[in-house]
């Protein structure tokens, strides 16, 4: 066995999809008894503010971002959001428009959502995003090189865009919907660990099924395995049709009962969303907003 293959055969977390299923439900049947303003209040510092679409535009996520500057004085009481997402090219726009403290500049690159192209542009795109200002990069896991086999090369083109990212941090999204098994979901979060991903992250939420319970669970099994093993803390961020409070409540569970409340913080723990921060708010408001 090689060094990927030695470390899979490692990783004492489960593949079997009933015994994952099972576990997720003693977990979420519960979730209900976090809901609480405090909660709600961390969940809302916890989003990812995105917008990915077709038609977004210089002056449109110019119009975004002053949404999130202007939050901070329409709803002093609570935090703001944890960052605004958006395609690579838009950094510097984000960059140069948000004025408010505590909000991160995160982008889509590597050829999101596919990861389909030459590794030279993969890396470029991250390197140019960071300099336009981004402060996260998530990627997508080549999951064509996973299907071949070939851990080695997909390895090293993570690796390739960490170093390329320098200093933001690299988000790997496994696009656990077209991986599907509790299996792939494990060999694909153990190749990410140790490519040196500073955040699992489940899905696009573009092609394919979105965020899973199950795919959480075993991610966060993989990070906490990994963290015993090496010390060193990855953070997970669950994206793809999380639109409710009650949905974000049953990631939340899942990331306090295997993690551990240090994982719940702002470094560590992220919903990528757009429609979901309105449905946070509502719920802390008591009755519909539709703000961002």
């Amino acid at each position: 066995m090689d060094k990927y293959q030695e470390a899979i055969a490692a990783s004492g977390v489960t593949g079997d999809d009933e015994v994952v299923k099972a576990e997720v439900r003693k977990i979420t049947d519960g979730a209900g008894e976090y809901a609480s303003k405090d909660v709600y209040e961390f969940l809302l510092n916890s989003i990812d503010l995105t917008t990915l679409a077709t038609d977004d535009s210089v002056k449109s996520v110019v119009a975004f971002t002053e949404k999130v500057n202007n939050f901070d004085s329409d709803y002093p009481q609570y935090k703001n959001v944890a960052a605004i997402c958006v395609y690579s090219n838009f950094a510097e726009v984000v960059r140069n428009t948000l004025d408010v403290p505590g909000v991160d500049v995160a982008v889509v690159a590597g050829c999101f959502p596919s990861a389909q192209t030459f590794i030279e542009v993969k890396v470029a795109d991250v390197a140019m995003a960071v300099l336009g200002g981004a402060d996260e990069v998530d990627i997508v896991f080549p999951v064509g090189m996973y299907k071949d086999g070939d851990y080695e090369g997909l390895c090293d083109e993570i690796v390739e865009m960490k170093h390329a990212a320098r200093g933001a941090k690299l988000k790997v999204i496994l696009e656990s919907g077209l991986l599907k098994t509790a299996e792939d979901i494990r060999r694909a979060s153990i190749l990410s660990l140790y490519s040196e991903a500073d955040f699992l992250k489940t899905s696009t939420g573009k092609i394919y099924p979105g965020a899973s319970l199950e795919a959480a669970w075993v991610m966060c099994q993989c990070i906490k395995e990994y963290y015993q093993a090496t010390g060193r803390k990855v953070g997970f961020k669950c994206s793809g049709g999380i639109r409710t409070t009650d949905e974000a409540l049953k990631y939340y569970a899942i990331v306090k009962e295997v993690l551990g409340d240090e994982w719940l913080c702002h470094d560590l723990f992220r919903i990528g969303a757009s429609s979901l921060a309105n449905a946070v708010l509502s719920s802390l408001e008591g009755t519909e907003v539709k703000y961002f």
